[in-house]
């Protein structure tokens, strides 16, 4: 088990008790599950995203999704590193082609847990996202768009507002949380 995933989930659950039910579902995943921090783990496993906020905070980079065909955070698998935070940091790099993003603070800002569909072509079954999310800052704007994405996107709060039906509740939410509704 991590203690201090466990510590920091429960004091996001603290501060956001409408995401309590999610909280405590992933406290008891990580509780339970033995090896949550790799793919491996058939029920599903625990990844990092990122908030990635360009350096004046108005503006979010958002990734359309290769696979999903929907625009989302950055973000990936832990691939066995139960530092969460730097899984989202080093995937927001991957994914944007920015270095030197850093995190702003060390609290969880959102979680989330999605359930991927099968991939048949690569043997793997359906199973579930445990999506830990952290708040970070690039330190310019200029990105680089990766194999992963098919575009990326700085996004205004406007922006979000404009194209809402575009987005998972999951992002709508975390752009409420940011910019205020």
């Amino acid at each position: 088990m991590n203690a201090e995933l466990e510590k920091s989930l429960q004091i996001f659950a603290n501060k956001h008790p409408e995401q309590t039910e999610t909280a405590d579902r992933m406290l008891t995943f990580l509780r339970t599950q033995k090896n949550c921090f790799l793919r491996s783990c058939k029920p599903g496993h625990f990844t990092g995203s990122a908030w990635l906020i360009n350096p004046g905070g108005d503006k979010i980079l958002l990734t359309l999704h290769h696979k999903l065909q929907r625009w989302m955070q950055t973000g990936g698998h832990a691939d066995g590193d139960a530092q969460i935070l730097r899984v989202a940091l080093r995937e927001a790099e991957e994914e944007s082609g920015i270095q030197g993003i850093e995190s702003v603070g060390s609290d969880i800002f959102d979680i989330d847990i999605h359930l991927i569909p099968e991939n048949k072509a690569k043997g793997e079954p359906a199973h579930y996202h445990y999506d830990v999310r952290y708040l970070v800052r690039a330190p310019h704007e200029h990105f680089i768009i990766s194999d992963e994405s098919d575009d990326l996107r700085w996004w205004s709060k406007e922006d979000f507002s404009t194209h809402s039906a575009e987005l998972d509740a999951s992002v709508t939410r975390m752009a409420e949380r940011y910019f205020g509704k």
